[in-house]
């Protein structure tokens, strides 16, 4: 029979935990740097913090705290007005307080944006053996902002809610970068970076006893917090530095699109909870979900993979060949589909401005489509004004301009001569970024990774792979009985 772990207070009171932040803190000159999701365990770890600190002198406030929280920029709408909401009044009630501490929002890039590789890249939605969206969306924001710290102070110090009851895993990984006779870990991979968890002896019900009876210095709302946790029935998505952090697949805080998990348990509690206008974002994510299925997978994604190849398996072990990204034609519907779920939650959700997919992205978008799937027709500015009845102030392409016309035209001679189109059109797109900026280096290498590429049709290839694993077989000796 299991038992509970012990609650911290059956051993310490709430002073001996200040004084060890103080300790800790006053113990060297490097700053802090505290990950703050909006959750309970970030939200108690922060709180204690500034207990602690808020009954030191001045004069011995002498290094930085910065509170840093990420926003991947597919977050569950009422969890970024949380979390916004809060890191505005903790970076005001710091500043009256006189408090060395600033906020930090950190976004991924727009290059690394979930719909920039998804709808751009045509990346497969997200699973549990191809996580592509973790490093992108959270590491890389965190840690380029730990090593800008890192360059400047020389050495860090990261507050993480992390708490050893979580998960034995959990304990281990903290056990195993435990510096001996210190309340510091190192970083797992950030070498001028060190890590320390407050509340690492918490249980579950020590966080919340904490938070519901010690009110938030910042006027937050812990009582709220509390209600949103049962309003989702869920835990938190905690920051993410390292891929030894689990997955947030199963969290409320974390993204509304996340297809980790078969199921979103928590946004289907959230609707039923009354935030009905939800129900078209759930949608979208169950469409996007099953496009994991087998049968699905061969109709949505290319039978090569980004680098112009055709990938196979050994036969018996599922489909043939390796499926690569989204069809352009599928990324259009999905495009098209979020556009007009942006457009209904607009209408029927309480923020008539609420921004799923930002124009930077789409800017982003049209020009991988342009570049990397010969989208000549340029479709992006098309689809938006038909799912959104407006326009955007789209850039202007700077180099030789190819639309449909051109296409059908090269389409034409290319039938005649025989060849196929879309490797005439990646050529000429390929000369047409790199010519005038590189130099014959770079173009003579993109010419050869475009002819290298398969342009032959699906069913020729199936055909020709067929045809090779029926050669071999045709090669191999008999199994004699056994």
């Amino acid at each position: 029979m299991t038992t509970s772990p012990a609650s911290v207070f059956d051993n310490r009171n709430i002073d001996s935990i200040y004084q060890e932040i103080r300790d800790v803190y006053l113990s060297n000159p490097m700053p802090w740097v505290i990950g703050y999701s909006g959750g309970k365990d970030s939200t108690a770890s922060l709180q204690l913090i500034w207990y602690a600190l808020r009954d030191l002198p001045r004069e011995q406030l002498t290094k930085p705290i910065y509170v840093i929280a990420t926003d991947t920029l597919v977050e569950t709408p009422l969890i970024v007005d949380h979390v916004n909401d809060n890191l505005g009044k903790i970076g005001r009630f710091a500043r009256e307080a006189g408090l060395p501490m600033t906020v930090h929002r950190l976004t991924p890039e727009v290059t690394d944006s979930f719909w920039v590789n998804l709808i751009g890249r045509g990346y497969p939605a997200p699973h549990s053996r191809f996580r592509w969206c973790t490093e992108r969306m959270k590491i890389k924001p965190a840690d380029a902002f730990i090593l800008s710290k890192v360059a400047q102070h020389g050495e860090v110090v990261l507050i993480l809610g992390q708490r050893r009851s979580e998960s034995q895993s959990r304990a281990q990984v903290m056990d195993d970068y435990r510096i001996t006779g210190y309340r510091l870990s190192r970083h797992s991979t950030l070498s001028k970076a060190y890590v320390y968890t407050p509340i690492e002896a918490f249980t579950t019900d020590d966080v919340w006893s904490y938070l519901l009876n010690v009110p938030s210095p910042w006027e937050g709302n812990n009582r709220d917090l509390a209600s949103l946790y049962r309003s989702a029935q869920s835990g938190e998505c905690p920051l993410v530095v390292d891929l030894s952090t689990p997955s947030c697949g199963n969290s409320r805080f974390g993204c509304w699109v996340c297809t980790v998990v078969e199921r979103d348990r928590s946004m289907e509690a959230l609707i039923d909870n009354g935030e009905e206008w939800m129900v078209p974002m759930l949608e979208f994510r169950d469409f996007l979900a099953a496009t994991q299925d087998p049968e699905r997978r061969k109709e949505v994604r290319d039978y090569r993979r980004r680098d112009g190849l055709v990938h196979f398996r050994k036969r018996g072990q599922g489909e043939l060949l390796i499926r690569g990204p989204y069809r352009l034609a599928f990324r259009k519907q999905l495009l098209t589909r979020l556009l007009q779920v942006q457009e209904q939650i607009r209408h029927d959700g309480p923020d008539a401005q609420i921004e799923l997919i930002s124009p930077e992205e789409l800017f982003e978008i049209r020009r991988l489509w342009r570049v990397e799937a010969q989208d000549w027709e340029d479709s992006i500015p098309g689809i938006y004004q038909a799912a959104t009845g407006r326009d955007l102030p789209w850039p202007q392409d700077d180099g030789a301009f190819f639309g449909a016309d051109e296409r059908a035209l090269l389409a034409q001679i290319c039938a005649e001569e025989e060849v196929p189109t879309d490797l005439m059109v990646a050529l000429i797109e390929s000369q047409r970024q790199h010519g005038r900026l590189t130099g014959r280096t770079v173009i003579h290498a993109r010419i050869d990774e475009v002819m290298r590429s398969e342009w032959r049709s699906e069913e020729v290839v199936i055909a020709a792979v067929e045809a090779h694993y029926q050669r071999i077989e045709g090669q191999m000796p008999p199994v004699e009985d056994a």
